[in-house]
């Protein structure tokens, strides 16, 4: 079982940066692949970047691709979102996810586990 918290969001104007963080609980982090979603008002999750075990893989949507960086600390069971150039656009409450390495990282449902979402607004 594994227990995801994320923190660090909140309220930026366009242009700016955030970094989200992602505290997982289990002893078996090290073996999950990690993702972050995210979920606009009114729209599907979509999915956003996801990051191998060892932190040699990752993935990013196209509309985050060159703003946002995933990666991972396993010493602190921790991976990050950081998000530059942020848009009006990128509104939305982002959530941390973690799998056993995934056929298809960009789908929700070959996550397991969730965390309950931080809320990020960009204002323009």
């Amino acid at each position: 079982q594994v227990q995801l918290v994320e923190s660090g969001g909140g309220l930026v104007q366009a242009g700016g940066s955030l970094r989200l963080s992602c505290q997982a609980s289990g002893h078996t982090f090290n073996t999950y692949t990690m993702a972050w979603f995210r979920q606009a008002p009114g729209k599907e999750r979509e999915f956003v970047a996801s990051i191998s075990w060892s932190g040699g893989t990752t993935y990013y949507a196209d509309s985050v691709k060159g703003r946002f960086t995933i990666s991972r600390d396993n010493a602190k069971n921790t991976v990050f979102l950081l998000m530059n150039s942020l848009k009006p656009e990128d509104t939305a409450v982002y959530y941390c996810a973690a799998s056993e390495p995934p056929v298809e990282p960009q789908y929700a449902d070959e996550y397991d586990y969730w965390g309950q979402g931080t809320q990020v607004t960009v204002s323009s």
